[in-house]
C-alpha cells in the first residue's frame, strides 16, 4: 500500500470501557484506501466494539478516531453514509422479497428515487440473486441470505465496508462463494475491514492484519512482516539431483549465515539468519559443484503467526 495516500481510518489510543471491562484498550492503527484490513482475535478481543466505535454506534471513553476525516462520535450519521456494515448475524424482513428488502433499505440510505430501482437490479445481478429477486427471503438458503446481506451493505456504494464474520455458519460451498465475492470487491479497490476467526480466509483476503486480545492490538502488519518479526531466521529445503559428497555437505553447512543444518542422502535443510541470505547460499552450492533439483523456503501461515503472537501474550501476562 502506498503511504502518501489519504488514510481512510486513523485511530489513536482509542478506548472504550463498560464499567470495569476495557473492551477496547488503547488501539492505534491506520487503514489505507483499497486495503483489506483484518481484525483477528478470540471472542471478547474487542473487534465488534471497534467496528461500532468506527461507525459512531458507540462513543469512545477516550482517544480519537477519524473515518474519512470525520469524528464518528459526533458525526456518526455522515460516517455511516460512507460505510456499509455486515454484522455477524444479519437480519432481513423475511416475509418481503429480496427486491423489497433492498428497496426499503435504499430509501433509508437516501438513494435518489429515480436511481433506486436500477441500483437494486444491478446489485441483485452482481450477487447472482436476480433470478430469485421477487421470492420471499424466508425461502432463501443461508448462503443466499448472506449474499443478500452483502448486497444490502453495498447498495449505497459505500467506499468503506465492514464485514463481521461474513462466512460464519455457512456450508463450505456458500462460504467459498462469499469469499470469492469479497476477493472480487478487493480487486476493484474496495476498502474492507474484515473481522474473522477464520485464519485461512484472512490469509487469503487481507493485505494486513491486527491481531487483538483483551481490547489491545498485539501485533500489526502483513503476513510477511509479522513472520519476519517473529522468526528472523528462515529454513531452506534444498533437494539435489545427485547425492552430494561429505565434503560438499560440510562446506555447505559452514557457509556464513547458516545457523543450523540437517542433511539426508539427497537433500539439505538449513536455517539461515535471514531471507536475504538465500541467493548467496544457493550460489555457493552451485559453485561447489552441487546439482540442485529444487530450493524451497519454508513459509509460515497466518495461523502459525496468530498462535505464536497469542501464546507470547499469554506468557507475558
Amino acid at each position: 500500500m502506498e503511504t502518501n495516500m489519504e488514510k481512510i481510518i486513523k485511530i489513536k489510543d482509542l478506548r472504550r470501557a463498560f464499567g470495569d471491562i476495557r473492551a477496547v484498550d488503547g488501539l492505534t492503527f491506520e487503514v489505507q484506501p483499497g486495503e483489506v484490513f483484518g481484525l483477528l482475535g478470540p471472542n471478547g478481543a474487542g473487534k465488534t466494539t471497534t467496528v461500532r466505535l468506527l461507525n459512531g454506534i458507540l462513543p469512545p471513553s477516550s482517544g480519537s478516531a477519524r473515518v474519512f476525516g470525520l469524528d464518528p462520535s459526533t458525526q456518526g450519521e455522515q460516517v455511516r453514509q460512507k460505510t456499509g456494515v455486515l454484522t455477524e448475524s444479519p437480519s432481513h424482513y423475511e416475509r418481503l422479497s429480496a427486491r423489497e428488502n433492498l428497496t426499503f433499505y435504499g430509501t433509508l440510505t437516501e438513494i435518489p428515487e429515480e436511481k433506486l430501482a436500477g441500483r437494486v437490479h444491478e446489485i441483485l445481478a452482481f450477487f447472482e440473486l436476480d433470478a430469485r429477486a421477487d421470492d420471499k427471503v424466508e425461502t432463501y438458503s443461508k448462503g443466499m441470505k448472506q449474499r443478500l446481506a452483502l448486497a444490502r451493505a453495498l447498495l449505497h456504494q459505500p467506499p468503506l465496508l465492514f464485514l463481521d464474520e461474513p462466512t460464519s455458519g455457512l456450508d463450505p460451498e456458500a462460504a467459498q462463494q462469499v469469499n470469492a465475492l469479497i476477493e472480487s470487491l478487493s480487486h476493484k479497490g474496495q476498502t474492507i475491514i474484515l473481522c474473522t476467526h477464520n485464519l485461512t480466509e484472512a490469509e487469503r483476503l487481507c493485505d494486513r492484519v491486527a491481531v487483538m486480545n483483551n481490547g489491545r492490538v498485539l501485533a500489526l502488519g502483513s503476513l510477511t512482516e509479522l513472520s519476519r518479526k517473529l522468526w528472523p531466521a528462515i529454513w531452506l529445503d534444498v533437494k539435489f539431483w545427485e547425492a552430494p559428497s561429505a565434503n560438499q555437505l560440510e562446506a555447505a553447512k559452514k557457509f556464513r549465515g547458516v545457523k543450523q543444518a540437517e542433511a539426508t542422502s539427497d537433500s539439505l535443510s538449513v536455517r539461515l539468519e535471514s531471507k536475504e541470505s538465500i541467493p548467496a547460499f544457493v550460489r555457493h552450492l552451485v559453485e561447489s559443484g552441487l546439482s540442485i533439483l529444487s530450493v524451497n523456503p519454508r513459509a509460515h501461515s497466518l495461523e502459525d503467526v496468530y498462535f505464536a503472537i497469542q501464546n507470547e501474550n499469554k506468557e507475558g501476562e
